[in-house]
């Protein structure tokens, strides 16, 4: 197996669980907040300041200007002048590539799937449930209301909208961004681990 998974998801959608279920199944490592330890190795930031930004956009007006006449190369004098959010993602985009590039393995949320686009060998799937079935999830986890649980919900999930949108060239969450969505209030974590599994499966042998 040489397939490379990337993950969207939406909050509450079981995504990151289904994630580390799939690559127990298929015994490859799976990436989610061992990216931010990686890429702060890597980068020599400190991981806090990573987690600060993790999966989020700047809301800066400048900065969104600034950035509208950016390119994405870098080169060391204009890298010097980036907002730190901007040095976070490439940092997190630079170690999502070398990751990909040592082998199969699942990463989870953070742009992989625009960051890979040129691997052949990678699969990007979005997992999503309906909100009913969202608010139950959450609430149980974080020991919530159902309000609490939905405010927290639409929160994140403009979070990771909005930095999606902002740093690749596709929509996040939009059908046509992604190989597959899936519905996980339909078939349960384990039915879309399973489903997912199968997928990868067909996927490799037409490769061959």
């Amino acid at each position: 197996m040489d397939t490379i998974i990337t993950i969207g998801r939406q909050f509450g959608s079981g995504g990151r669980e289904i994630g580390e279920k799939v690559a127990e199944q298929l015994g490859i490592k799976c990436y989610d907040k061992e990216l931010l330890t990686r890429a702060a190795k890597e980068s020599g930031f400190c991981e806090e300041m990573l987690a600060n930004h993790d999966e989020r956009p700047t809301n800066s007006f400048l900065y969104n200007l600034v950035m509208d006449t950016y390119s994405f190369g870098y080169n060391a004098s204009s890298f010097v002048d980036m907002p730190i959010s901007q040095k976070v993602f490439l940092a997190q985009f630079d170690t999502i590539k070398k990751i990909a590039g040592e082998g199969p393995c699942i990463i989870v949320g953070r742009c992989a799937d625009y960051a890979l686009s040129e691997f052949g060998n990678s699969l990007h799937l979005f997992i999503y449930a309906d909100e009913a079935v969202r608010i139950r999830r959450i609430s149980k986890k974080y020991e919530v209301n159902e309000n609490k649980a939905k405010d927290m919900i639409l929160k994140k999930d403009k979070q990771r909208q909005s930095y999606y949108n902002y740093y690749s060239s596709k929509k996040w969450g939009r059908a046509d961004s992604y190989d597959l969505c899936i519905n996980s209030g339909v078939l349960g974590v384990q039915g879309t681990v399973k489903l997912i599994c199968q997928y990868v499966q067909d996927f490799e042998e037409s490769r061959k």
